[in-house]
Formats: structure tokens, C-alpha cells, sequence
């Protein structure tokens, strides 16, 4: 066998994975978010299954932001992303 034949896969690539595919589901949510004035940024997936996002406009401080998070982007997050455990607001 040659070495171009042998795929080596680095352990960041299934983190990197993931990732993207958060990001792919926080961009489908975003422009409800923008409706509003507010948006949302991903900051970190953690090896624990848990995706770290920050609110940003709006969405900073509004009383409605925990739902936002648990109904809204954690639900669409974890419907697309089966790895994903949990999300969680974090502040800038």
C-alpha cells in the first residue's frame, strides 16, 4: 500500500466536523434572531458536547434570551448535531 492510499484522519477533524455543522445550524436560526435585532455567534464547541454561543444585540440581556437559547437555538442545534449536549450563553 502507498502512503497517498492511507488516509490518516487527526483527532481535530471529528471536533472540526462538528463544528461546522453547529455553524451550519446557527445560520439557519440567525436570521430570526436578526429579525428581532439580535443575533448569535458560535464561540466553542467543548469536548464535553457542550457549544458555547454569544448573543449579541438584542438579544443581550433580553429576559427572553434563556428561552431563546433552550427552545430556539439549542433545540435546532441538537436536532442537527447529535453530538451536541447542551448549548450554552456566554458573555463577551
Amino acid at each position: 500500500m502507498r502512503f497517498e492510499e492511507v488516509l490518516v484522519e487527526s483527532p481535530h477533524s471529528h471536533v472540526s466536523s462538528i463544528k461546522s455543522r453547529v455553524q451550519e445550524a446557527i445560520n439557519g436560526i440567525r436570521p430570526a434572531l436578526q429579525m428581532d435585532g439580535g443575533d448569535c455567534e458560535l464561540v466553542e464547541v467543548a469536548p464535553d458536547g457542550t457549544a458555547k454561543v454569544l448573543l449579541k444585540g438584542a438579544c443581550m440581556g433580553c429576559p427572553s434570551s434563556t428561552m431563546t437559547v433552550t427552545m430556539g437555538i439549542e433545540r435546532r442545534i441538537k436536532a442537527s448535531v447529535p453530538e451536541i449536549k447542551r448549548v450554552v450563553a456566554v458573555e463577551a
